[in-house]
Order: structure tokens, then C-alpha cells, then sequence
């Protein structure tokens, strides 16, 4: 297992993908967080705390419940009741990797009337076999199918691994 990414690497990431939100969402009613449950949902408080820290949008978050091994047959559920009329809605995963994921987490929100529907990954791996792009990226990775990143936010220092 090698490292890809240290703590001091992640927060600058972090930092900048809050930027980044910030200057394309300058106009935007507001600006919803939605993580994927597990590591997206983490990244998802980190960039939501980091873009309040940095400017004056107003910020919601909800967590996006869904099993990811079998995202076609479960039911995908939303952690709160969520106003998202004429809001930003930004969905966030750790890795992207093929895309599944990601189309699946959008099925609550494609009855919403959102302002823009937008994406976040702190790692895309480019594996995409449906067609996501991420507005937002931490990392670019090249890797094989093999190959699997390994995000930890858990301890007092965060780290991505390829193994």
C-alpha cells in the first residue's frame, strides 16, 4: 500500500475545491451538500465547513443512504427532509471511480426543481463507465481496474492509499 495523498495535501484540496465552489456558486440561493454515506458524507462536512469558513453563501447538508455494493436494488434514502427549490445541490463522493455510484445517489433529486446539480470527489480514478464528470476534483489518478484507493478520515490525520 503507498500513500497518495498526506493530511497537509487532503486540507489543501479541501481548501481549494472551496474556492472553486464558491466562485462558480457566487449567485447561487444557496448551496446544499449532499455526501454519499461513509467517506462522502465526511468530505461532504469538511468542504461544507471550509466554504462557510471562506464566504457568506448559505450552506445545508444532507446525507445521501445508500448500500454502494448494491446501489441497483436497494432503495437510495435522504438522512433529512430537504427544501432544494432553486438551490445548488453538489453531490459528494470520496472516489469516483466508474460512475455507478454517483448516477444512483442522484434518483431523489431528479424531481427537484434545483438551480444546478453539481459534483465533488476528492479522487477520480477516470475509470468512467457512465457518463459523470465531476465539477470539482481533489486528485486525478490514473489507475488500473485492479488497483483500489483506500481514503481514511479517521483519525486526527486523513490519508488516501493506492493498494
Amino acid at each position: 500500500m503507498s500513500e497518495v495523498l498526506n493530511h497537509q495535501q487532503i486540507k489543501k484540496k479541501i481548501t481549494r475545491m472551496a474556492y472553486e465552489i464558491y466562485e462558480r456558486n457566487l449567485n447561487s440561493k444557496a448551496v446544499v451538500f449532499a455526501g454519499i454515506s461513509g467517506m462522502g458524507r465526511f468530505l461532504s462536512d469538511l468542504l461544507a465547513t471550509e466554504l462557510k469558513a471562506i464566504s457568506p453563501l448559505i450552506i445545508e447538508k444532507t446525507e445521501i443512504i445508500l448500500d454502494k455494493a448494491h446501489v441497483a436494488s436497494e432503495e437510495v434514502q435522504l438522512s433529512n427532509e430537504i427544501d432544494l427549490q432553486g438551490k445548488t445541490l453538489i453531490l459528494v463522493d470520496d472516489v469516483l471511480n466508474t460512475g455507478k455510484t454517483l448516477v444512483y445517489a442522484m434518483k431523489p433529486f431528479l424531481d427537484e426543481e434545483l438551480y444546478r446539480m453539481e459534483i465533488a470527489v476528492l479522487v477520480n480514478r477516470s475509470h468512467g463507465l457512465f457518463p459523470i464528470r465531476p465539477d470539482y476534483t481533489g486528485f486525478e489518478l490514473s489507475t488500473t481496474l485492479n488497483e483500489h484507493i483506500k481514503v481514511d478520515f479517521s483519525g486526527e490525520n486523513y490519508f488516501v492509499y493506492l493498494h
